[in-house]
Parts: C-alpha cells; structure tokens; sequence
C-alpha cells in the first residue's frame, strides 16, 4: 500500500499541519472577504488613478501576480507587481500602490513601501502587522490587518482577496465580491476528492504527486488567467515537496525554450515530467500550440499531463487550479518524506543577509 493511502503515516509527516491549511482554503477566502468588506477605506483618497502596483515578495506577491492575470481583460489601467527594493520610475502620484507583507517585516516591500511614501503615490497595504502596520498608522494609510501565525504561501486568500474587494470598494470592479462567493462554494466541493482520506484510485491531487515524485516538473499554462497558476504551481512544488520544478507559458516559450527539447533530453527523459495547465478561455492558436507541443515533447520520452480548470467565472477557475496544486505539492512533500512547512533553507538566506551588513 502506497503511503498516500494510509492517513496515519501522512498526518506523520506534517508536523505543523499543513493540510489544515491548504483544505480550509475555502473558508480562508471567506474570512478575507470578510476582511475585505471591514476594511475602512475613503474612495475618495483613490482616484484619477492611472495605474496599479502591487509591491510585495515570494507568497505575498503570488497574489497580486493572480489578480493581475484575473483583471488583463477588465481593468482599463495596466496592473503590474514589483519585486524589488525599489519601484518603476514612472510610479507618481497618480500612481495606487498597494503593498503586500504577510509578516510586515519584509525588507524589500519595506524599502519599497518607503519610495511610493516619497513619491506621493496612493497607497494601501495589507499585513499581520510588524512595521508596515507602523508605517501605516503614521502615514494615514488604510491597512488590512490579516491573521498571523501561517507561512505566507499558506495565507493565499488573505493577501488576494482583500485586495480585489479594495478595487472594487473604490469603483475600479464590479460584483468581484460575488464572484468570491461562488468559487467558495465551489472549492468547498472540490476537495472532496483531495481529501486524505481519498484514495490514491480517486485522487488527482496524489496521482499528480505520484506521477511528479522522483522528477523535475516542468509547469506549462496559457499567457493570461493561468499564468501566474502556474508560478503557484512551481512555487509550492518547491516550498512544500522540497521539489525542484520550472515554469514557462504559451507562446513565449515556443520561441525560445521550445528548442531545449531536444535529443539531449532522452537521457534525463526518466527525471522529468511537464504539466500543461488548460482552461476553457484559453485561446484558440493556445490550445493548438499545447497540444502540438505535448506530442513534439513526448517523442523525447518524457511524460506529459494535462490539468484542466474547473467552473464557469474565471476566478473560480483560477482557484480550482490553486487548490489541486496546493493539495498536489503537500502529497509530494509526503512522498519525499519532508515537512510541507518548514522553509530553512530561506531562513538561513535571511539570516546570512543580517549578517553580511
């Protein structure tokens, strides 16, 4: 029996639960809508704005990365996330910059929280406190204060949601609250079938770890709602299977990297695996180039699955992605025999940063 079909031995190996985390995301979201609809804020401080910046790091960021990829096609002003010490030379006072730090703490969205204070942009944040919470209160700017106590990749739904609630509350979105609503509900039903208590038989989320376990995987989607999935894929692959993984999108790397996919690859063929990542809006020539791709790739002997969305509101399709994903990376970091939590490997990056001052 595989150890993803004994719930006793899992449990065992997420000393920190984890899975609490990834299965209660549902009611994550609905606790930041929550959040989001408290939220004090003053339309009246945010206006004649002519474009957005999120500025944030790692599971902070990922969120304004999704909303951004969710808005290409209503938002009538470009939407961009800066992860950097410093923000794009054209951010001015006609600017809205929203910084994004789970702990508060982060040195990079701090330094940058600074250069958007000097350049008089519009500004609101969201964080479990720290010094932005500091910065916040002196400057006057309207914080969402978000539960502490998770790593910040776990915390998904409280640095995405309150955020598209903001934009809504000052006029830039419409029932984006509703749409919240219902990919709930949905979520709520999805992961049933990523359960632990699933088997192996009719889990996707553990199948997916099985097929990913021992591999390299290599994260495919199309260039707009699932882009950034993707980045979320690779990302937790990483952090919560200790899991080396890759990510790219259609078509740009059918101009580039397309060609790695050579010969050479046939000796590695067995330590790889891609995922493609579809969805129903996905563009026409898109979904000709996925499956062209997926037939040149497997001439190479390396494995390649499709992960396709599921609902009907682009949000709720997202987030469908998200959940499996994040259910998929904690069965990995089973499989691999490691803590989904623990990320000492950053801490000792942090650490040697303090240090090197």
């Amino acid at each position: 029996m595989s150890i993803l079909d004994d719930v006793e031995q899992i449990r065992s190996g997420d000393p920190d639960n984890m899975y609490n985390r990834i299965f209660d995301f549902p009611e994550q979201l609905a606790d930041a809508l929550k959040i989001g609809k408290m939220w004090k804020i003053n339309p009246g401080d945010f206006t004649e704005i002519k474009n957005i910046v999120v500025i944030g790091m790692g599971g902070s960021a990922i969120g304004g990365d999704l909303i951004r990829g969710l808005l290409s096609s209503k938002l009538l002003i470009p939407f961009s996330v800066c992860r950097h010490y410093t923000l794009p030379e054209y951010v001015d006072d006609e600017t809205l910059v929203i910084a994004s730090s789970y702990s508060g703490e982060t040195e990079e969205t701090l330094s940058a929280l600074q250069d958007a204070l000097d350049r008089k942009a519009m500004i609101a944040a969201v964080s479990t406190g720290g010094m932005m919470q500091e910065i916040a209160k002196l400057n006057e700017i309207p914080l969402a204060k978000i539960p502490a106590g998770m790593q910040p990749r776990a915390a998904l739904g409280y640095s995405m949601v309150p955020v598209l609630i903001f934009l809504e509350k000052i006029g830039l979105l419409k029932k984006i609250g509703n749409d919240i609503e219902v990919a709930i509900k949905s979520l709520q039903g999805y992961r049933d079938k990523y359960i632990e208590d699933s088997p192996i038989s009719s889990n996707r989320a553990k199948q997916l770890a099985e097929k990913i376990h021992g591999k390299i995987a290599i994260v495919y989607s199309g260039p707009t709602l699932t882009d950034s999935v993707a980045m979320r894929w690779k990302g937790q692959i990483c952090e919560n299977g200790k899991n080396l993984a890759f990510a790219n999108q259609f078509a740009e790397f059918n101009h580039n990297e397309l060609v790695g996919w050579s010969d050479v690859v046939k000796q590695h063929s067995e330590k790889l695996v891609v995922l493609i990542l579809r969805d129903m809006d996905d563009h026409p020539q898109i979904r000709k180039r996925m499956n062209i791709v997926s037939d040149l790739i497997k001439e190479h002997e390396v494995e390649v699955i499709d992960v396709h969305s599921r609902g009907e509101l682009p949000l709720e399709r997202m987030l469908s992605l998200i959940q499996l994903g994040d259910f998929t990376s904690y069965y990995l970091a089973i499989l691999n025999g490691v803590d989904p939590t623990e990320v000492n490997v950053i801490q000792k990056l942090k650490k040697s940063l303090v240090e090197a001052k």
